[in-house]
C-alpha cells in the first residue's frame, strides 16, 4: 500500500445506464417516478446518491475507509451522460497506525458543467491486520 500524499489526484469516468438507476432504486427503496419514468428524451434522472458512488469507487481504489462525506448536488444527472469525478487529497495526518485524510471531490458532466462537489474524510490503515 502506497501512503496517501497531499496533492494526489485520481479520476474516474462513468456513464450511468437505465439499468443502473433501476437497480439502485430497488436497493435503496427510492423508487420515485422522477427516477423511474423517462423524460421526453427517454432518459432517467440519476439518484444523487448513485452519483455519489463515484468518489466511493476512487476511495476504494485507495483503500480509504470513509468517516464522513458531504456532497452538494448542483445539476441533474441523466442516464447516458458521461461524468468525470476527480478526487484530490488535500490533507494527510500521519498517525501511528493509520493516515487520516481529507479529500475534495468534483464531478463534471461531458459539457464540463459541475454536477456535484464534496468532501470526504477518512482513513487508510498502515497494515491490514493480515500479517
Amino acid at each position: 500500500m502506497t501512503p496517501p500524499t497531499e496533492g494526489d489526484t485520481r479520476t474516474f469516468e462513468r456513464t450511468f445506464t437505465p439499468e443502473d438507476v433501476r437497480k439502485f432504486a430497488e436497493v435503496s427503496g427510492d423508487e420515485q417516478p422522477r427516477h423511474l419514468d423517462p423524460d421526453d428524451e427517454g432518459r432517467l434522472l440519476v439518484h444523487g446518491l448513485l452519483t455519489a458512488t463515484m468518489p466511493t469507487k476512487i476511495g476504494g481504489d485507495l483503500e480509504v475507509l470513509g468517516r464522513s462525506m458531504a456532497f452538494d448536488f448542483l445539476q441533474p444527472v441523466y442516464t447516458g451522460e458521461t461524468l468525470t469525478c476527480k478526487m484530490t487529497i488535500e490533507e494527510v495526518e500521519d498517525r501511528e497506525d493509520r493516515y487520516d485524510l481529507l479529500a475534495a471531490v468534483t464531478c463534471r458532466n461531458e459539457d464540463g458543467e459541475t454536477v456535484m462537489t464534496g468532501t470526504v474524510e477518512g482513513l487508510v490503515w498502515k497494515s491490514d491486520g493480515r500479517e
